[in-house]
């Protein structure tokens, strides 16, 4: 456990010995703490031992010896035990025009903190020099996280990691907080925490909606930044990062580190795994007029990457004003001991890192062979975790979808893209659609990769989401307080008709027919989907598309709206229940267009209405809108033997479409799974296509099988009446 000890009285007898200079952070003995920090251009670090509330310093002593630029020393018990707070502060030059920012009076967090304690406060004393590059001699301890020592026992009895193919992965998308906050079954105290996704009611309704995986945006702790602040508001999704192996403690109750353990173990019983959205790229301290809090004032030079021409200035490769120098043998060991701590730990299965193209940046150049990959793919630890990119930054080339190593996913916003184009009517697109539907063959293949590298979604915590891309046309962040100029203006969205919210129940219905085609799509395609949390009944952020500092009902999920819409919930459960029954929509290797053992019917083919596939010519046909997706061999019967055939009827426009179909296999006839224009019709999924010919309304897609998909998953496809 990982809850305050109780301190000695009186620390001025403590003493601390030589210790060692490893591990790095502070490790519970049983005998005492060994303390141990890299800052290679010190002259000396103080430990600084604080009260168990973190306010009051009881005692500062010099870390006593130094190896290869880490500062080291040894706390015996009683002193040093799990429990005791404690922070840094580093001697040495203060010249920023060498890159070197030493700063004693500032009280510096450990890179390997655990835990927190106390509190943080935005003060002038946080920021270690003067407009004039001058020391800043103002003390910042009383405004700062520090640090607890931890013994990191936990019982975890049985828990295994549930171990997912990659094949048969769905991704679930959530925030810690805005998940449970407003959960009518949650207890109070526990809504908004590591606890309340731990919630029985939590864990039965991401089962029964059939995610195999939670991918937590931001739980690294970090602090908002000054400027919003100052604005009233903070960064609520997380993406300002301080302390990387510490839990967030703002979801916590009261121990961070037990209750996320906790929360681990409750979602691995469930058969969930637990992938982390993790910040390696920057970190909150900014450029060079931001805060001095942790790694600024350890090693500076050595932490982050420096523009060569004015050491005093930051590489900005992130937007967030400074770039973590991942080519530093010891920043790399940094991140990969904290992946470690995370896997090994805190039972983890995986990792989604934030601007993932800084990581293959040795110097400028981006390199699938980076040291970093090179070090991940050769550390046991993490052999078979799951690794997912955000695959860009904003520096040289920064966009890199499609180019990261073949043990590695990414997250596909071309799919995104053009499966939004794609319903809203777009021409042109018939070849896009095809190609990020079969699992994006041309980003991947060259490579050696497979179908499961791409990470397939339609909406993400970064924009509208799913529901708003049919509500809104144009960005509506004016709650951001930055006049609605922060966010992206690229959103590929279609009102319906009206922009916002309205009554006109023609509006509505289409809106909540354009939500289902689009999770059909995904939820078809080849690859890896991702859902983010709440879209699977049409929350909305009521058009904001960068709601990053909304920590309110903008940002929160609506429970009464998913029990409103509990039908919408029920389409979701149903594709992803066919998901899992249809081997051929989880598949592992690329789709080529080939005939299949029964030579009926190729592994895909692409039809025209018409009943043909299609030509050069089709493909090119601006004019186009309608698209068949045949899948062959779709299912298998008890004994595996392949059977079965998916057809995919797609119309995204604005009149309807006469497909006709091709031949059923022999003895079978085609029947619709489903119609998201024909939705409250509860004998739909019963129903058999007369006369070789399925009509496709407007903006709708039909689901045909012929005969061999389970009863099961025909007969949930509908709306209650």
């Amino acid at each position: 456990m990982s809850a305050p000890h109780p301190l000695p009285a009186d620390y001025a007898s403590a003493a601390l010995q030589a210790g060692l200079p490893g591990p790095l952070g502070a490790t519970w003995t049983g005998a005492g703490v060994n303390f141990a920090v890299y800052a290679s251009g010190a002259s000396r670090v103080d430990l600084c031992l604080f009260d168990a509330q973190g306010e009051r310093e009881i005692a500062r002593l010099a870390l006593p010896e130094r190896s290869d630029g880490v500062w080291h020393g040894f706390l015996p018990a009683p002193h040093g035990i799990p429990g005791l707070v404690y922070g840094l502060r580093a001697w040495g030059p203060h010249d920023p025009s060498r890159g070197l920012r030493y700063n004693a009076h500032k009280l510096l967090l450990d890179p390997y903190a655990r835990s927190l304690a106390g509190n943080f406060r935005w003060h002038d004393a946080l920021l270690g020099q003067t407009t004039d590059d001058e020391p800043n001699f103002a003390d910042s301890a009383p405004y700062v996280y520090k640090a607890r020592v931890i013994d990191g026992a936990f019982d975890w009895g049985d828990d295994r990691p549930p171990a997912v193919p990659w094949r048969d992965t769905v991704i679930y998308e959530l925030h810690v907080k805005g998940f449970t906050r407003l959960h009518p079954r949650v207890a109070e105290r526990e809504r908004g925490t590591y606890l309340g996704l731990a919630h029985p009611d939590v864990l039965a309704y991401l089962r029964s909606l059939g995610v195999t995986a939670v991918e937590l945006m931001p739980v690294q702790a970090f602090v908002p930044e000054k400027f919003l602040v100052d604005k009233g508001l903070v960064n609520y999704w997380g993406y300002s990062s301080l302390a990387w192996f510490a839990p967030a403690p703002q979801y916590a109750v009261q121990d961070a580190v037990t209750e996320f353990k906790t929360m681990v173990k409750a979602l691995h019983a469930a058969g969930i795994e637990v992938i982390l959205d993790v910040v390696f790229n920057h970190t909150v301290e900014g450029n060079e007029h931001g805060p001095t809090l942790s790694l600024r004032g350890l090693d500076n030079a050595a932490y982050y990457k420096l523009e060569p021409g004015d050491l005093r200035r930051y590489v900005n490769r992130t937007g967030c004003g400074n770039t973590i120098a991942v080519g530093h043998a010891v920043v790399r060991s940094l991140i990969l001991d904290c992946m470690r701590y995370w896997v090994e730990e805190m039972h983890v299965d995986g990792f989604r890192f934030d601007l993932a193209a800084v990581l293959g940046r040795d110097d400028e150049r981006f390199r699938t062979d980076a040291a970093f990959f090179k070090a991940v793919a050769a550390d046991p630890a993490l052999r078979y975790v799951k690794l997912i990119a955000e695959p860009w930054d904003i520096g040289p080339e920064g966009y890199q979808l499609g180019r990261f190593p073949s043990a590695w996913a990414e997250w596909n916003d071309l799919y995104r893209d053009t499966m939004r184009a794609f319903w809203r009517g777009n021409p042109g697109i018939l070849g896009s659609f095809a190609e990020r539907f079969a699992g994006s063959s041309d980003l991947f293949r060259a490579r050696g990769r497979r179908p499961t590298s791409s990470i397939n979604y339609i909406a993400c915590h970064d924009g509208f989401t799913l529901y708003d891309v049919t509500a809104y046309n144009e960005k509506h962040n004016e709650a951001n307080l930055e006049n609605n100029l922060d966010g992206h203006n690229h959103n590929l969205s279609f009102n319906c008709g009206v922009e916002g919210p309205t009554d006109d129940p023609q509006v509505l219905e289409l809106r909540e027919r354009q939500v289902r085609n689009m999770l059909a799509t995904l939820l078809l395609s080849q690859g890896v989907p991702m859902l983010q949390a709440g879209d699977e009944f049409g929350r909305t952020q009521h058009g904001n598309n960068n709601a990053y500092c909304q920590d309110n009902e903008l940002s929160w999920l609506d429970w009464d709206l998913a029990a409103r819409r509990d039908w919408l919930v029920g389409f979701t459960r149903q594709l992803l229940l066919l998901r899992k029954q249809s081997a051929g929509l989880r598949r592992d290797t690329f789709l080529k267009g080939a005939r299949q053992i029964d030579r009926e019917h190729k592994d895909v083919s692409w039809r025209h209405p018409l009943g043909h596939e299609l030509t050069a010519a089709d493909w090119d046909d601006g004019h186009a809108r309608a698209i068949g997706v045949l899948i062959g061999h779709a299912f298998s019967d008890p004994h595996g033997v392949p059977n079965g055939h998916l057809l995919f009827l797609c119309n995204a426009g604005h009149t309807p479409v006469d497909f006709h179909l091709p031949e059923p296999r022999t003895g079978v006839v085609w029947q619709i799974v489903f119609d998201t224009a024909h939705w409250c019709d509860e004998d739909l999924g019963k129903r058999i296509v007369q006369g070789g010919v399925a009509s496709v309304a407007p903006r709708s897609c039909v689901l045909l099988a012929d005969g061999d998909a389970p009863l099961s998953v025909r007969t949930g496809f509908h709306r209650p009446p």
